[in-house]
């Protein structure tokens, strides 16, 4: 159920995954501070070769507000995130926000997804809703992006555009209430798992219009494999969920009680 009165947010953890950003990581954490001065940036680092741990590790001896979790190695985004998580609800923080390093997630837009979470358990920063922009994509990079979250929203029968979406806040209350210890999903499907994680736990999921800019320095993370992964899960679940109906229509037909089939409860 979904609580009609939501505490304010106060405190605010910012999750930074690192993998060789030592570029990228000092713009973002700059103009993180400049964006949400009172938010504190945890930074998850995998135990980058090129040195992102050390550079992380200078920024946050010259800033309280950063602090830096090293990992033993590359585990993947969504391990990353699941460690900021934990790290969050133990430490008292009332919002956690998913947020990549490469810049492609802009820090100025933040403040109006943590504005959103006043109505919301869910924010998401979305690229396929009115306002919302995609800069110096190829075509391809767009149709899969559209392609994936149709996909997604017709086989699972959430009403969220941007599922896969990873600029994102969730309240804390929200990550305790979905779960999280079966996740094993990874980038793009590391996303929708959480999404629709929270649509199931009855959450409110709203979904607020950003500009989405393509990383200028480094090296995309996403692979054939993160797609193939995302499209077998999906695949799988929307199965699941359509066999879930289908015996929903046998249980009215025989004239048993039927359990309401959760969905998005607010969007914007």
């Amino acid at each position: 159920m979904t609580s009609t009165t939501r505490e304010p947010i106060h405190r605010v953890a910012v999750l930074i995954p690192t993998y060789n950003e030592r570029e990228n990581l000092p713009r973002i954490a700059s103009r993180l501070r400049a964006s949400v001065p009172d938010a504190d940036l945890v930074i998850l680092d995998d135990n980058s070769p090129d040195g992102t741990g050390e550079v992380a590790d200078g920024l946050a001896a010259e800033d309280p507000k950063i602090r830096v979790v090293h990992r033993a190695g590359k585990e993947g985004l969504g391990r990353a995130y699941l460690a900021g998580f934990a790290l969050a609800m133990d430490e008292g923080y009332d919002a956690a926000v998913e947020i990549d390093a490469d810049g492609s997630h802009l820090p100025e837009q933040l403040p109006a997804l943590l504005a959103a979470l006043a109505d919301a358990d869910l924010v998401i920063g979305a690229r396929w809703v009115r306002g919302g922009a995609v800069r110096n994509w190829p075509a391809r990079r767009k149709v899969l992006s559209v392609g994936a979250n149709a996909y997604t929203k017709v086989l699972l029968g959430m009403g969220v555009n941007d599922a896969t979406a990873g600029f994102r806040a969730y309240r804390t209350s929200a990550l305790r209430a979905m779960n999280l210890e079966g996740v094993e999903s990874q980038g793009y499907c590391f996303q929708i798992d959480l999404t629709l994680r929270a649509v199931r736990a009855g959450l409110t999921v709203v979904e607020v219009p950003i500009t989405f800019v393509e990383r200028e320095i480094g090296v995309s993370k996403m692979g054939k494999d993160i797609v193939r992964e995302a499209l077998s899960n999906v695949t799988r679940w929307g199965i699941e969920y359509r066999a879930g109906q289908a015996r929903s229509l046998v249980q009215r037909a025989l004239g048993r009680p039927v359990a309401p089939t959760p969905d998005v409860e607010r969007q914007r």
